[in-house]
Order: C-alpha cells, then sequence, then structure tokens
C-alpha cells in the first residue's frame, strides 16, 4: 500500500491524484498550499510518494528519481488502490490525475497511453516542456494528440517552458492553459512585478476548480 495524504471534503464527487516533483517530497511548501487550497474549494485531493521519496523520507538521504517505467507504475498503482478503496461507496465519484513538474508530466505519459475510464481530467502543475536550458530537448510529442481534458498551469517566464516558447508548441485542443503573471516554476513572480505568489498560486487553484467543476 503506498501512504497517501488525504486533503479536502472526504465525500467529495471528485478527487485529485497530485504527484511531487523531481526534487521535493509530496508535504513541501508548494503541494501543500495547494493540496489545502484545493481542499478548501471543494476539491479532494490525494498527495503520495514515487518510491525513490518515500525512501530519501526513510534514510535521510537524498536519491536520483526513479526511471520512467517505475514512475509510471508508481502513477498505475496509486491509482488503483484508490479505485478499490472507493468502491463500496454508493457512488463512488471520478478520479483526476496530476501533479508538480515531473509528477504532472508522468501523469500525462500516462493519459497519452491510457484509455481506461479510471481518471477523467489531467491537472498539471509547472510543465517541464524541456529541461531548463535545453528548449531544443522537447517533452511534448504525447501532447499534440491528448484527449483527456487536460489543464496547464504555468508561470510566464517558468524555465522549462515560457509563454513565448509554449505559444510554439502543436498543443492538443483538450489542453487549457492557466498563465500566472511573471510567475517562475513555482509559479512565484518577482517583486518588481506588481504580482505576488499569493496571488499567483490563488487564481491558480480558481484555474483549477474551476477546470474541475463541471467535469
Amino acid at each position: 500500500m503506498i501512504d497517501i495524504l488525504f486533503d479536502g471534503p472526504t465525500e467529495a464527487d471528485l478527487t485529485l491524484i497530485l504527484a511531487h516533483g523531481a526534487g521535493a517530497a509530496m508535504d513541501s511548501p508548494f503541494m501543500t498550499a495547494f493540496a489545502q487550497g484545493l481542499g478548501a474549494r471543494g476539491i479532494a485531493v490525494a498527495r503520495f510518494e514515487f518510491p525513490y521519496m518515500a525512501l530519501r523520507r526513510a534514510t535521510g538521504k537524498k536519491r536520483p528519481p526513479d526511471r520512467q517505467p517505475i514512475l509510471l507504475q508508481t502513477w498505475r498503482e496509486i491509482i488503483a488502490q484508490l479505485v478499490a478503496e472507493r468502491a463500496s461507496r454508493a457512488d463512488p465519484g471520478r478520479l483526476a490525475i496530476g501533479g508538480k513538474s515531473m509528477g504532472g508530466r508522468m501523469a500525462s505519459l500516462l493519459a497519452a497511453e491510457n484509455n481506461s475510464l479510471d481518471f477523467h481530467a489531467l491537472v498539471c502543475l509547472s510543465y517541464p516542456f524541456h529541461p531548463a536550458g535545453k528548449p531544443d530537448r522537447l517533452r511534448t510529442g504525447h501532447l499534440a494528440a491528448l484527449s483527456l481534458p487536460s489543464l496547464i498551469v504555468q508561470g510566464e517566464r517558468d524555465p522549462m517552458g515560457n509563454r513565448a516558447e509554449v505559444a510554439t508548441y502543436p498543443l492538443s485542443r483538450s489542453i487549457q492553459l492557466h498563465w500566472c503573471p511573471d510567475g517562475n516554476h513555482d509559479l512565484a513572480p518577482r517583486k518588481r512585478s506588481g504580482y505576488s505568489q499569493e496571488d499567483n498560486w490563488a487564481a491558480a487553484m480558481d484555474a483549477v476548480a474551476g477546470f474541475l467543476e463541471p467535469l
């Protein structure tokens, strides 16, 4: 069994499963703020960790991310676990998948290859369209034909895909974009921009809640 942190109403119609990014755990300030903020907006949020991060928590030693097959298999396992846990409910509700940076990218790869009805939407927070400083190494091929309703929340100056760059990518029409003004990879703006991290994060949470509500 994979350990899960839950936020939000226990009987919500929709549960969003959120995976962490490559370097920060499921209880990082960013992940905690979004889980609690979305929970306050009526969405149940389930956070989990990939094996390398769970081992880091247990040993205190930093480890690199697991290989992609392990990350994707962990996604399959957490979805199956939540589906099984909800099966006894009169209304098991719906699931959406997503996450921060790498976690969201892995969810998007799963969404592109999966034809099941186990999940109904995708939410990516700060999608890593390319490695920082390597705009020629795009991670967008599977996004062109994605059919699952999807939302990408991105900072306008994200070093892994800024607004000008993303405008040139052939993304599926099923993908909606929410831009955080002057936001970096944590959606945080510079002080001189006149925007604040709190405002950007709140607007991003509103965008996610608004996207998920009618599904």
